[in-house]
């Protein structure tokens, strides 16, 4: 069992960065996939980004490659999303989502989950 924490979101700036973290809970996060999704009001929830239990696989959303990065830090039960160049349109809730031994971008896959932090960009 993994319980997911986010933070890092915030309000910034068209063009601007943010970098999301995931802190982790458990001594087994290192066999678990993780992705980050995120949804807007009235929107379903999406894909952004997912990473392999070791990291060296990943998988962007066309929307956000070349703009985001996902990375993970195993020893310290951490995940990371590195968000630049912003754009209001990536305005949303992120949460990120933990399932073992998995490398998948559906949302349905994954059975652990944060509560979400906010992410705001103005124009």
């Amino acid at each position: 069992q993994v319980q997911l924490v986010e933070s890092g979101g915030g309000l910034v700036q068209n063009g601007g960065s943010l970098r999301l973290s995931c802190a982790a809970s458990g001594r087994t996060f290192s066999s678990y996939g993780m992705g980050w999704f995120r949804q807007a009001p009235g929107k379903e929830r999406e894909f952004v980004a997912a990473i392999s239990w070791s990291g060296a696989r990943t998988s962007y959303a066309d929307s956000v490659k070349g703009r985001f990065t996902i990375s993970r830090d195993n020893a310290n039960n951490t995940g990371y999303l590195q968000m630049n160049s912003l754009k209001p349109d990536d305005t949303a809730v992120y949460y990120c989502a933990a399932a073992q031994w998995s490398f998948t971008t559906s949302v349905y896959q994954y059975n652990h989950w944060g509560q979400g932090t906010q992410v705001t960009v103005s124009s």
